[in-house]
């Protein structure tokens, strides 16, 4: 059997250039672990892979979802776990490449999205958050759910609505209703070869900050401005994300563009410290120095794809 192998790391650690040549090297296929990935016209904000990369393996779940649709990791799951056997029938190793944690713990652990909705009881916290503002809503769920509500950042409108009104249905915090527990990791299948990358925190974070002048150079203001006037409002989650929204808030005449980098940078980095601590807590991880010469890391890495199809077969 071709094992499933997952490429994780913090953003900017060059996951996307390890999984593109080590697809091309032992025949596999990219299936996208990024959250924001998925939207079509968020390129530059989302280090989307360029065409010219897309072209050289596919790729899936990446650039087809219009940015005002909701995309979340139970859908990602429902997706992905098809297309892993899918890419095993064609012969070729499915690899999936992000940073988005949630999403990878769908496929591994045993995450319940089964819940039912109610669209009145989301209505009604919609129009509380139009009325009263983001952060208003949010410490209406910290006062319900603290635990859901120190996750969630404020803007995050879509996720702390649906907290709310997972509380009003069942009368229990959404924290409390998760079939596992999160420091519990139940052991891999022989057939997943998870793979971290990581490096000192220093050179982490001088990647991050040269990545945001890039972004910037590239037209990331051009790009968010483009959005905006295609009708796509600021208060989309996807235009809430890191990148996007401090382009907005630059766009609105809120901040200079310098402070906007420096915004970026800043926030940039400790959306990498949360991936790191995320991350860090999985002792599953075999965790890879990207300091190690690139030809050897990757030819540890394909060493390792092709011992662990030697194990499953």
């Amino acid at each position: 059997m071709y094992p499933l192998v997952i490429i994780i790391g913090p953003t900017g650690i060059g996951k996307s250039g390890l999984g593109l040549a080590l697809a091309q090297k032992i025949g596999g296929e990219i299936i996208s672990g990024d959250s924001v990935q998925v939207y079509k016209k968020l390129d530059i904000g989302s280090a989307k892979p360029t065409p010219e990369e897309l072209q050289l393996v596919p790729h899936h779940l990446i650039d087809f979802l219009d940015p005002a649709e909701p995309f979340t990791a139970a859908q990602f799951k429902l997706l992905a776990t098809p297309l892993i056997e899918e890419i095993r029938g064609r012969g070729h190793f499915p690899i999936i490449v992000g940073g988005t944690g949630l999403y990878i713990r769908s496929l591994l652990d045993p995450y319940d999205f089964s819940e039912h909705g109610n669209e009145e009881i989301r209505l009604k916290w919609k129009k509380f958050a139009d009325s009263h503002g983001n952060l208003l809503l949010h410490e209406e769920l910290n006062k319900r759910d603290p635990q859901t509500a120190e996750q969630l950042h404020p803007n995050d409108v879509l996720r702390v609505t649906r907290a709310l009104e997972i509380y009003e249905l069942t009368g229990k915090p959404q924290s409390s209703q998760r079939q596992f527990k999160d420091d519990q990791y139940q052991p891999l299948d022989p057939s997943v070869l998870y793979l971290g990358l990581t490096a000192p925190r220093s050179l982490i974070y001088e990647r991050i900050n040269q990545r945001c002048v890039e972004m910037l150079s590239q037209g990331l203001l051009e790009e968010t401005l483009n959005l905006i006037k295609a009708g796509y409002p600021p208060t989309l989650k996807p235009l809430q994300s890191i990148g996007y929204r401090h382009a907005i808030w630059h766009l609105k005449g809120l901040v200079t563009q310098p402070e906007m980098l420096r915004l970026l940078q800043r926030d940039t980095r400790h959306f990498a410290k949360r991936q790191l601590t995320w991350f860090n807590r999985d002792p599953r991880i075999s965790w890879h120095d990207i300091q190690t010469d690139f030809n050897q890391l990757l030819e540890s890495v394909v060493q390792a794809c092709r011992a662990q199809q030697s194990r499953v077969k």
